[in-house]
């Protein structure tokens, strides 16, 4: 497959997980949809840096091991790491409901794939998302993450976010916090995996 095409279906992904499909609130929520996109990318080219994912041709300059995985158990998987930093937060609200999605690691082997899972908790107030936020910083250090970035998106609100990542779970995360007074008040998040390798690579056709 050639680097357009891998492209393609990147962009293709970014679309399927953006915040205004979870949600579906909006024009408003539309806007952050485009920014929740930009920051996906983001956060797999932050991943695709670190030390998770050095490298650029071959598993063997990948910087690890990948580990033996099927999708629905990296799905599972994701979906305890959310869980878990969800309970950080310290906070209770409404919970999009999509579950995490995979992708092929084409760079590294057709049999690699990665999970990605965009979420959100919303229904908060300003307060909550002050304190979701608190939480999570000192949770992240006491629970295996290293915080790589705490400050203000480049975008025209300067919402505040939190890139970290944990290298025994081998996922990344960016979260934002969205604070306007009212439904969008909400933490989003993005949790992504490093590659794993499935048992063959037609054990990801139709996977997505």
């Amino acid at each position: 497959m050639s680097r357009a095409e891998r492209n393609d279906l990147k962009t293709e992904a970014a679309k399927q997980y953006s915040l205004g499909q979870r949600v579906g609130r909006g024009s408003a929520v539309g806007r952050r949809a485009v920014s929740g996109v930009r920051a996906l990318a983001l956060v797999v080219a932050v991943a695709s840096l670190s030390a998770l994912t050095a490298g650029c041709s071959s598993t063997e300059r990948l910087g690890y091991t990948p580990v033996r995985m099927d999708p629905d158990q990296a799905r599972t998987k994701a979906r305890g790491v959310s869980s878990r930093l969800l309970a950080m937060t310290g906070v209770k609200g409404k919970v999009t409901e999509p579950g995490p999605g995979v992708s092929r690691c084409y760079e590294y082997g057709d049999d690699l794939f990665s999970t990605s899972h965009p979420w959100s908790v919303y229904g908060l107030t300003d307060d909550q998302v002050d304190t979701g936020m608190r939480n999570l910083r000192k949770a992240l250090d006491e629970n295996g993450w290293k915080i790589t970035k705490d400050g203000k998106a480049p975008s025209e609100n300067q919402d505040p976010e939190i890139y970290a990542e944990n290298r025994n779970e081998q996922f990344t995360l960016h979260v934002t916090a969205y604070k306007d007074g009212g439904a969008q008040t909400m933490l989003h998040f993005k949790v992504v995996s490093a590659c794993f390798r499935a048992e063959s690579a037609s054990a990801l056709d139709g996977q997505y």
